[in-house]
């Protein structure tokens, strides 16, 4: 039996059966990631010893008719991104390649609270900056349905690992996508909470009013059963919600009647592949046969959203990274006169090109005089696209458009290109800086590669987003 290949609600189901062990669960990732990760490249760094450590402890509990969580014994990937008390945590950059947390995050302590086995820690984009994992010190990871082509980013070691069988599920961070656009490259599960709904606390910043955490995993059941596990107030994120989350799992209904979908024309339109738009489109038809009304709306202000976006979060990247300078932790460099040219060669020496470019457009949005102009306006622009968003939630209950303008690219093919390589983001940039909640699930394939459907909800409305998702899951698998 390839129990790599099953979810962690079938493997949960069977370790509660005593069919099998959590540490024959644990070889059986272990044995698939031995197979394909010279290849696929998804970690940065495995915990093969802790993780049967743990197994071992899960199954002494099941021996004992102790009652387990639906996570125990779950094989589980964590973004790199993600602190892990006494584990490296690196961000995929040079600068903090030998950085071993004191402490671990609070999704990560609530994980390990339920018996989670962590695999290892995932490659990434360096700071999460980046849409197709590309932007690594330790060279980019590929997607396992193409070799040849990325994975999606900044969270494309996660997406990979769980799309490669190297893990059951994972976690990822989404600043403009992060989390759903590799999802939907790589043909698994990804979803982005609403903002402040799972702790940041000890997740490395990025963009701090952008950034957080979500699962990606095989199906919506499993994103559903993780969900349940990381959210929840944190009085140590500022930012955090006061709010009383739901099981998440009663949620997984088939049915849609009545439910009103809105499409908005604005990301339906020029940019989109043929083949994508097509197969949102025949997503559209299979909810409309379930029941939902499905109709055309509009969000005026999207086409200025990525513009604001590269405003806005490089501002806040070049704050947040100003702590990198090699005098507390992390890499500094071997040759320096004072302390001054220490803190230009280690960050010079430190950083990659793509955090480098972003620090200094950040830098400059930000300076005296030109504050108002750039960054002032971005942020007006942000409440601009939060009301179109309202406006359109006061009639549908979820709007629905593609997760990514294309299928997943040839590696090497964008990384000259910046701007090309941020259009990649331009169908799930507007979703963060609203500050809701959307997943991206499978909803076909172009050229035998995975196709996207991204579904939006109104703030804290999880659980109809995963209602949808779950009806279509449902209903195309029969039809596929």
């Amino acid at each position: 039996m390839d129990l790599f290949k099953k979810t962690a609600f079938e493997l949960h189901n069977l370790l509660k059966e005593k069919s099998v062990s959590a540490e024959e669960i644990c070889k059986s990732v272990f044995s698939k990631i031995n197979e394909v990760e010279d290849k696929v490249k998804s970690y940065v760094t495995l915990t093969e010893d802790l993780a049967l450590k743990k197994a071992k402890e899960v199954d002494e509990k099941i021996k004992n008719d102790e009652e387990i969580s639906p996570l125990s014994g779950i094989p589980i990937a964590i973004k790199d991104n993600m602190c892990t008390k006494g584990i490296l945590t690196t961000c995929s950059s040079k600068i903090l390649s030998n950085y071993i947390p004191i402490y671990s995050s609070t999704v990560v302590e609530r994980l390990f609270e339920q018996d989670v086995v962590m695999v290892g820690k995932t490659n990434m984009d360096e700071f999460a900056m980046g849409s197709s994992t590309e932007n690594s010190s330790f060279g980019p990871t590929r997607n396992p349905v193409d070799l040849g082509r990325v994975p999606g980013g900044s969270s494309g070691g996660s997406a990979a690992a769980v799309a490669a069988d190297e893990a059951i599920i994972a976690l990822g961070s989404d600043t403009g996508g992060s989390i759903r656009q590799p999802a939907a490259l790589c043909g698994v599960v990804g979803m982005k909470p609403t903002y402040g709904l799972v702790s940041r606390y000890g997740l490395v910043a990025f963009a701090s009013s952008l950034d957080q955490i979500g699962p990606i995993t095989k199906d919506v059941t499993d994103c559903a059963i993780l969900l349940n596990h990381i959210v929840g107030y944190d009085s140590k994120d500022s930012t955090s919600i006061k709010t009383e989350a739901p099981d998440y799992t009663k949620a997984l209904v088939n049915n849609v009647k009545g439910l009103r979908i809105g499409v908005p024309k604005e990301l339906m339109a020029e940019g989109i592949q043929p083949e994508v738009k097509s197969a949102v489109e025949n997503a559209l038809k299979v909810l409309s046969e379930a029941g939902a009304c499905v109709e055309e709306t509009t969000l005026p202000h999207s086409d200025y959203a990525l513009s604001a976006y590269y405003i806005i979060a490089p501002a806040e990247a070049s704050s947040n990274l100003a702590r990198f300078d090699g005098v507390r932790y992390g890499y500094r460099t071997k040759e320096s006169d004072d302390i001054i040219e220490m803190y230009k060669k280690t960050r010079s020496e430190g950083f990659g090109k793509e955090v480098k470019r972003r620090i200094m457009l950040g830098t400059y949005a930000l300076s005296a005089g030109y504050y108002e102009a750039y960054y002032g306006q971005a942020q007006k622009i942000r409440t601009l696209i939060i009301d179109d968003f309202n406006k359109a939630f006061e009639k549908f209950d979820v709007l629905i458009f593609p997760t990514s303008p294309t299928v997943a690219f040839k590696i090497g093919e964008r990384v000259s290109d910046p701007l090309q390589m941020y259009l990649s983001d331009v169908c799930t940039i507007p979703v963060n800086l609203a500050g809701l909640p959307g997943i991206s699930i499978p909803c076909g394939k172009a050229d035998n590669l995975p196709i996207g459907l991204q579904i939006i909800g109104k703030s804290l409305n999880e659980e109809t987003i995963l209602k949808v998702a779950y009806t279509f899951e449902q209903n195309f698998s029969l039809k596929a």
